[in-house]
């Protein structure tokens, strides 16, 4: 399975074993265990590297003092064969909570001097959380083991970018702190959010050889790991990043340098601090050696998402060197200080990222000191609104500031990013057009109707320095408008027809075949198919073909870039080269939107990009092999997996069937199509029965099905009469019963064929696949990944027609009833009402009454 399916899989089973464990405890133990499968691998790997077999494998142990050093001088940790993670499933039931304990136990006693920093009190919160595992040792053993058990077939050797192992990683902490509640703000920044902070972040670097970045409330480590995957698009090398991080919380600071040592980074680029950022500035010297190990700290650049409006201690604050130009936060909201943290450590070309509450745009007293600094001084470079309800565990709306230590533009680029989104369950999340559209204003600092402003210092001096979003940027959507002599009359006016400008603009000859002006405030609609119109129409048609010309040999090009070229493709450069290449192709075409094309590659990027890697990883034969279907079963009232059955690795037996065995597929769909045309036919016979037949015992209780049994009884009956000479009618009880019989008969046979044909169908397909010719291999990857998307964007024209369509028949209907209708209309049925009233008797008492309603409906 590729990565995404294997993480999938480890989600859901670990989401099934932690019980009543809280996800945001559970998470610890997962990947705790997975961080040591880690090093164990790695160990393994280095050993082997050095010309270790197997069998030196085995005798590693703390008495081969030699091997022990050369190990952990070089990887600075040292774990015995007995303590390995592969040796630990060896074992088998003879494995038990103590090997773990003792593991853990010797990690930390042979760490490498050199590297203490880095490992020590690494596995301190997944040794003191085993006995939440279970009540008893034997409890913990059988709730570890299948712990192990889960994560064992977690590749450690990805050859990508991002590999298979962190990606597993980054999946499992997103999962938990969807299940974390409040909690999951303190380890987790939505992935999406970090991609966009990331992506703008890179791009400002992109030109540095080496760079330096730091996160001083580093949580999972997520933020800085992005960071360094979008900056791999620009630059050569993952050595050439040097990580800085800092965690308040020990739990936390654990996944950091967990998550930041599974990327294979060079320890040494990997500097990591357990502290309070505000309390104590990351530290200008080592205890052990203040002299040699001085260090202010100014980096290329720093990312944040601080926990929001945290309560802090400013007393004696006014002399530190972070807050002494612009001031001291309030200690009911410790935002500012976290900013002013931030910028401090940035170079003089650096760049600063942080998410904060939308307050910090507008509230006053010491915040508003601060704000109006940081505007005067030249600071602040980028305001992003983002979504509501897109942080776990709060709904509360945020913002992105970015941030420069020196500008020479003095205005601000505000963007009101809060209406790009798709809802995910309970939040809202980020897509990745959304997060290119930002990313794209941001680089190319462009004013965007109802999305982004460049304002000048000037207008925000005016707004006396507040930088709440709307005073800048109207994202609001236009309130309809009704034109009065339009609602008295009919008509649509020429004011709402040119709000469609845009479309007029690039269709020309359209509107005059859509509307024909009444008089210069009022049209009408020259034919109500408007469909037909805007289809028929020679610009539409020309706007099409010039768009599928400028796509005309995309799929070819995509054939080119990604199967021809499948062993070379860079996934993490090539959606960035891909999505260049759609927006050059659209750079001059009208109407569509260029982000909804990208939208559909990354949709389809996640399905390729695993294939790639897979086929990369194991080669073209992993297009020709299939694997067993596992399936979970209730067997004895115990969950167990069972093969059902085949599926492709890489193809899907569908596609496959689809290309190749287009007959076989045809000819069991003519009996699925057929079996359905029976239940139909039934069910019209059973409607059409008497009401004495459908209450005998040939027809079920729920009146929705004949009952076999009692079929036969009552038609042995049947066919005794006509062989005795009876003849019934056509729409006889008795000769519809005898046609739902041979219904039912055919229905048999037909399944019992279906069900022949379609395992024969599945078996070859697996032979198929099987013995795919690389020709068919490249056929069925062209089906696969490229056909989807081009059919995509070749619709986007249809999907923009169609919208202007939808709108011209708005205007239509919207004015077609007027005001002077419905008038006349109540009119009539008052004067109807009232004369039927004439007609009605009763007590002079009721008459009374009934003559003054007539009058007040007959009044003028």
């Amino acid at each position: 399975m590729n990565k995404q399916q294997l993480a999938a899989k480890i989600w859901e089973s670990a989401n099934q074993m932690r019980s009543k464990i809280e996800a945001n405890e559970y998470k610890d133990y997962i990947l705790g265990f997975i961080f040591y499968k880690y090093l164990c691998e790695s160990e393994i790997k280095f050993v082997k590297k050095e010309g270790d077999t197997d069998e030196d494998i085995k005798n590693l142990s703390e008495e081969d003092t030699e091997a022990m050093e050369h190990i952990r001088s070089n990887i600075g940790y040292f774990i015995s064969y007995n303590n390995l993670f592969s040796t630990w499933i060896k074992e088998g039931y003879d494995f038990s909570v103590a090997d773990v304990r003792d593991a853990l136990s010797a990690f930390s006693r042979l760490i490498s001097p050199a590297h203490k920093r880095l490992f020590d009190g690494i596995f301190d919160t997944l040794q003191t959380g085993l006995s939440k595992l279970g009540d008893s040792a034997a409890a913990q053993t059988k709730a570890i083991r299948e712990l192990l058990q889960l994560i064992k077939d977690i590749p450690m050797d990805g050859k990508q970018d991002y590999d298979v192992l962190g990606f597993i990683y980054e999946y499992l902490i997103e999962k938990f702190a969807s299940n974390a509640g409040k909690k999951a703000g303190e380890f987790y920044t939505p992935h999406e959010v970090s991609l966009l902070m990331s992506d703008i972040i890179a791009n400002h670097l992109r030109d540095k050889e080496t760079i330096e970045i730091y996160d001083p409330t580093s949580g999972s480590g997520s933020l800085l790991i992005n960071i360094g995957k979008s900056l791999t698009r620009h630059i050569d090398g993952k050595d050439n990043i040097k990580y800085f991080a800092q965690e308040l919380k020990q739990n936390t600071y654990n996944l950091t340098r967990m998550n930041l040592i599974m990327r294979g980074l060079k320890p040494n680029n990997i500097v990591t601090r357990n502290g309070d950022t505000l309390e104590e500035d990351w530290p200008y010297f080592e205890e052990s050696d203040p002299i040699n190990s001085y260090s202010p700290l100014y980096v290329d650049a720093v990312v944040s998402n601080p926990p929001y409006s945290q309560k802090w201690d400013p007393t004696d604050k006014d002399a530190d060197a972070r807050y002494a130009r612009f001031g001291l936060a309030p200690k009911s909201k410790a935002d500012f200080a976290f900013l002013l943290h931030d910028l401090y450590h940035l170079k003089p070309d650096g760049i600063m990222a942080i998410v904060l509450p939308h307050g910090v745009l507008f509230r006053g007293g010491e915040e508003g000191t601060i704000r109006k600094n940081l505007i005067e001084q030249n600071h602040i470079d980028a305001i992003i609104g983002l979504p509501a309800n897109i942080f776990f565990g709060t709904g509360i709306p945020t913002v992105i500031l970015i941030l420069k230590q020196k500008r020479t533009a003095s205005d601000i680029l505000v963007i009101d990013a809060s209406k790009g989104f798709v809802k995910d369950a309970k939040n809202n999340k980020l897509r990745a057009s959304d997060i290119k559209r930002i990313t794209d204003t941001v680089i190319n600092r462009q004013n965007v109707p109802q999305f982004a402003k460049v304002v000048s210092r000037e207008e925000i001096r005016d707004n006396e320095y507040n930088l709440n979003i709307p005073r800048y940027v109207d994202s609001s959507e236009p309130a309809e408008q009704w034109d009065i002599y339009a609602t008295m009359f009919g008509g649509i006016p020429t004011t709402e027809i040119n709000t469609l400008e845009e479309f007029w603009k690039e269709l020309p000859t359209l509107q005059n075949e859509l509307f024909e002006q009444v008089s210069s405030e009022i049209a009408s609609l020259k034919s109500s198919d408007v469909k037909g119109t805007v289809k028929a129409n020679t610009d539409v048609q020309a706007f099409i073909r010039k768009f599928q010309e400028s796509f005309r040999d995309f799929d070819m090009f995509l054939k080119k870039r990604l199967i021809d070229n499948v062993q070379q493709v860079k996934l993490v450069r090539e959606i960035a080269s891909l999505s260049i290449e759609i927006f050059k192709r659209m750079e001059h075409l009208p109407l569509v939107d260029r982000y909804q094309a990208y939208q559909l590659l990354e949709d389809k990027w996640e399905e390729i990009s695993g294939d790639i890697e897979m086929l990369q990883t194991e080669g073209l034969a992993a297009a020709k092999q299939v694997d067993a279907n596992i399936v979970v079963k209730k067997i004895k009232s115990k969950d167990t997996e069972v093969q059902d059955g085949w599926k492709g690795h890489v193809f899907p037996f569908e596609l496959v069937q689809q290309v190749l065995l287009q007959d076989e597929l045809a000819a069991l769909t003519d009996k699925q199509n057929r079996i359905a045309s029976i239940g139909s036919e039934l069910e019209v016979i059973l409607e059409g029965i008497s009401e004495e037949a459908k209450e005998s015992s040939i027809v079920n209780e729920a009146k929705d099905a004949f009952v076999s049994a009692e079929l036969v009884k009552y038609l042995k009956e049947v066919n005794a009469e006509i062989k005795r000479g009876i003849i019934y009618a056509e729409d006889s009880d008795e000769a519809q019963v005898l046609k739902a019989n041979k219904l039912l008969a055919d229905d048999k046979v037909l399944k019992k064929e279906l069900k022949k044909a379609t395992d024969d169908l599945h078996t070859l397909t697996k032979n198929t696949i099987e013995s795919l010719s690389d020709e068919q291999v490249v056929s069925l990857l062209k089906q696969k990944w490229i056909r989807p998307l081009v059919v995509g964007i070749q619709d986007l024209p249809t999907q923009v027609l169609q919208q202007l369509i939808q709108k011209v028949e708005h205007l239509a209907s919207k004015y077609s009833t007027t005001l002077k209708d419905v008038a006349t209309s109540i009119k009539q049925t008052e004067k109807s009402l009232s004369d039927l009233m004439n007609e009605l008797t009763g007590s002079d008492y009721d008459m009374q009454g009934i003559q003054a309603l007539q009058q007040l409906l007959r009044a003028e």
